[in-house]
Formats: structure tokens, sequence, C-alpha cells
């Protein structure tokens, strides 16, 4: 398996700075694009394009949190995080309003479709407008609550700096990988629900 952390010189950890990443990316990205060697053999192109492609992919897992955590929880385990299948008890509200919302929505949407009136369209304009609040303002909420969630993981950094090195038997016993998968079941639930109602949002536009 990859390690994205090692391939971009990061160390391993929860929170990064994503601008010192961005950075790191470009400057590697540039040394590694195959169109530096476009004239080179067919084997070593495609070996570089290789390259471009994996060192692409590492930054795109290190630079959203959800892909992160969860490659981050491989590493350290030895395997993937199990199947999020269950809201987290603290989250199940947010799990209510987002289903109920997006049902609210689809009913609307289903019922604006078949409008043929220009004069009635006029009106659910104003409607779709008005639902488009109602979903912005829970998204913007939850958006709020998904940057506390991540905030988190600044504080667990501390204790992946102080972990034993990689490849040392007792480092996971000393790392926090129950609180760390927590947070990556949280980011997870708030990451879908944020983007079913910004799909919801673009459907009311239309």
């Amino acid at each position: 398996m990859t390690d994205c952390f090692a391939l971009l010189d990061e160390p391993r950890r929860p929170a990064l700075d994503l601008e010192a990443l961005k950075a790191k990316f470009l400057s590697r990205s540039a040394e590694l694009h195959p169109d530096r060697i476009h004239n080179a053999p067919d084997a070593e192109r495609l070996a570089a394009t290789d390259r471009y492609s994996t060192l692409n992919s590492a930054y795109n897992t290190l630079r959203d949190p959800k892909e992160r955590l969860g490659h981050l929880l491989e590493l350290e385990r030895g395997r993937k995080p199990p199947g999020i299948e269950s809201v987290p008890a603290e989250w199940m509200d947010g799990f209510m309003e987002v289903g109920q919302l997006c049902r609210a929505v689809d009913a609307f949407l289903a019922e604006q479709s078949k409008v043929t009136s220009p004069l009635i369209k006029v009106q659910r304009f104003q409607q779709a407008m008005e639902w488009t609040d109602k979903v912005n303002a829970v998204a913007s909420s939850l958006t709020a609550k998904l940057d506390a969630a991540t905030g988190e993981l600044r504080s667990l950094n501390e204790a992946w700096e102080s972990a034993p090195t990689v490849g040392t038997g007792s480092r996971a016993e000393t790392l926090p990988l129950d609180q760390l998968e927590n947070v990556f079941r949280a980011v997870s639930f708030v990451s879908r629900w944020i983007a079913q109602l910004r799909e919801r949002v673009v459907h009311l536009a239309i």
C-alpha cells in the first residue's frame, strides 16, 4: 500500500497544513510531470505517467479530511476502517433533519417538474428560493460542525508527533486510534449530508 504521507514528505498526523501540502505537491509534480520527458522512450514516459498519477492520487487523498483519516487509520492499523453503517448517537438529530429536508425538497421538485403554466412556474420559483434558503441554512450549520470536528484533529497531532517511529511494534498502542476513528466517522457522515444538500440546491436552481 502506498504511504501518501511519505510520498509527499509529510509526517503522519491527522491535521495537515493544506497550503504547505499544496506547495509540496506542486513542487514534486513539476519534477515528475510526464511532459518533461515527452521525447523519451515509451517505457520511460509510461513510468513517468504512473509516478505522476500516484503522486496526484496521494495529494487528493491527503487534502480531503475523510480520505486522509481513512488512509491514516489503515496505515496505523494495517487494515481499512470498518464499514460506516450506523450514525453515531450524537449525530442522529442531524441525520433526521437532513433526511426530512431532502425528502421535502424531492417532493417539491417532483411536483415542480409537472408544472406547465408560466404563472404557476413564477410562483413556484419563489418557493424554490425559499427551499434553497432552508437547505443552505442547514448546510451552513453542518459545515460549522464539520469544521469543529476537523478542528479536533489538530489536538491529536501531538500524539502522532510523540509516538514511536513507524514500524515500531508499540506504536499503535500509543496512538488514540479509537478517537481518530470517531472523528473519521463524523466527518464521513457530515460530508455526505452536505453533499446531498448541495445537490438539492443545484436541482432547485434549474
